[in-house]
């Protein structure tokens, strides 16, 4: 567990180069809260639980895989802790904004306290669930233990296509591997 976390936060040395600016942090509910209305169901039902923090570790996780078949799938490790997490958040806020209709986006919330979480979502809300994953089960699903952040890419099979790890520097790098990845 140790090494684990050691690991975890040696991908958190640095924030990305071209992070969001803090004051788009704090903005309200995301968009895609408010294009749901050309939303499959599958997809409704995902924004409609934005924000929250959900249990049930790895199954729930790969239940809610099952359930978005037929959907490409975003998922984004990160934690409240972690500088560079906080600072790409907003990019994944603007794309899931910007794709709510046709990509499903998932965060994992790894190695934080429940408390911390909610915390800094209350307060840079944004607008897709996150998986709560104290002991990294749930990482451990998409290959994404290692390092803070890491960005998982499911095609619309299922398929997981694309682990990145580390930080996205640009929304246009993220904007990037959704197009090739996430189709």
């Amino acid at each position: 567990m140790l090494l684990a976390a050691c690991i975890g936060l040696a991908g958190c040395g640095s924030a990305p180069e071209q992070g969001a600016p803090a004051a788009q942090m704090s903005q309200g509910p995301s968009a895609a809260q408010q294009s749901l209305d050309d939303a499959p169901p599958e997809l409704a039902k995902l924004y409609g639980q934005g924000n929250e923090l959900l249990g049930g570790g790895a199954s729930a996780f790969e239940a809610r895989l099952d359930e978005l078949k037929g959907h490409p799938v975003v998922v984004n490790k990160w934690a409240s802790w972690c500088p560079p997490c906080r600072a790409e958040l907003p990019m994944f806020r603007s794309q899931a904004a910007k794709h709510a209709s046709e990509i499903a986006f998932i965060g994992v919330n790894s190695q934080d306290g429940e408390s911390d979480a909610r915390a800094f979502l209350e307060r840079a809300p944004i607008g897709f669930p996150s998986y709560e994953d104290p002991d990294l089960k749930v990482a451990q699903v998409f290959k994404g233990v290692a390092t803070f952040p890491t960005t998982a890419f499911y095609e619309a099979d299922g398929k997981l296509a694309y682990v990145k790890q580390g930080a996205y520097a640009t929304e246009a790098k993220l904007a990037e591997d959704i197009e090739r990845y996430a189709r």
